[in-house]
């Protein structure tokens, strides 16, 4: 018999846990409990007639029948959001800030929030723009800022991009630190450091890639993998730790037993991007697009100092969408 009535939120679960391969991160994803996760998972199961998983101790894997279902399940949930959409107004749209802190990506939301409050723009902190890409090209988040251009040119070709703003480069360094007392820091006087640009993490491939150009020639290594720290102690206590100088932007926040000094001679900018997936549309997209151009005018975002620094692949000056 040909199943009629499959909740949507069956397939959703059952999309969720294909992708992630994994019930527990499934589970988080969807913020759901991973027993109901579960439950959900099996009650597809029951009504399909088809096994869609093998679960072992170690691992997750699709069955046959799961691989037949994965591109279905996703085109009906595709139509579901459409239909919802229709008579329903526009969805929230998520926005990926990178960190719960000060930054362009979080200036450009607010003023986005203020020219469409109609909208509701839901902030998200992925922390980093190789992860958050990814998850923009299957359709689990929206937008997101970063150096697009550091991007594989595979998941680019994937995505809409639109340059936001040159950010100025700065170290942050433990207090104490020889160059700590410095007003700004020649980036010559980084010259025997070790600097920590998130090597090793999946997630920010992009930022490393732009640390490895900017220290190139410099004589500045790159420090080597270590556990991403999450919240402002867990910094502090890694920082007292390796006591390495750490690649920021200049509106990073402030950290506790750190000072942040601007790089300088000459100035390293960062090419800072909103990026979206391509053939999305969403009025608040179109509000984050024009708070990103007001303040870009307003404020200079997109002008290069005399003399500046850019890595060698640059952002379009135009939108890509």
């Amino acid at each position: 018999m040909i199943p009629r009535d499959v909740e949507p939120r069956l397939l959703r679960g059952f999309v969720a846990v294909a992708e992630e391969l994994h019930f527990t991160r499934a589970a988080a994803r969807l913020y759901v409990a991973q027993q109901a996760l579960s439950r959900d998972v099996r009650r597809l199961e029951q009504t399909l007639g088809a096994g869609l998983f093998v679960r072992t101790t170690r691992a997750v894997e699709l069955t046959a029948d799961g691989e037949r279902l994965l591109p279905l399940a996703r085109k009906v949930l595709g139509a579901h959001e459409e239909l919802a959409a229709a008579f329903g107004g526009p969805r929230a749209l998520l926005v990926d800030l990178n960190t719960d802190g000060p930054s362009s990506g979080r200036t450009v939301l607010e003023r986005a929030r203020e020219l469409a409050p109609g909208c509701e723009l839901m902030a998200r902190f992925e922390s980093g723009l190789t992860h958050a890409a990814r998850e923009i090209a299957a359709g689990r988040l929206d937008v997101s800022f970063g150096y697009a251009a550091g991007l594989d040119a595979g998941l680019r070709a994937r995505l809409a991009y639109r340059p936001v703003r040159y950010e100025p480069l700065a170290v942050l360094l433990p207090e104490g630190h020889p160059l700590a007392a410095w007003e700004d820091v020649p980036l010559d006087a980084l010259a025997g450091e070790t600097v920590y640009a998130g090597a090793g993490n999946p997630r920010t491939l992009e930022w490393t890639g732009l640390a490895r150009e900017l220290f190139a020639g410099r004589g500045v290594a790159l420090a080597p993998p270590a556990p991403v720290a999450v919240g402002k102690e867990e910094f502090r206590r890694v920082m007292a730790k390796t006591r390495n100088p750490v690649l920021v932007t200049v509106d990073f926040l402030d950290m506790p037993g750190c000072v942040k000094k601007p790089l300088v001679g000459p100035v390293p900018l960062s090419p800072l991007a909103m990026v979206w997936r391509k053939g999305f549309t969403h009025p608040g997209l179109d509000a984050l697009a024009e708070a990103a151009a007001g303040l870009a005018a307003e404020r200079g975002w997109l002008e290069t100092p005399p003399g500046s620094w850019l890595p060698a692949a640059l952002t379009p000056a135009s939108d890509r969408g």
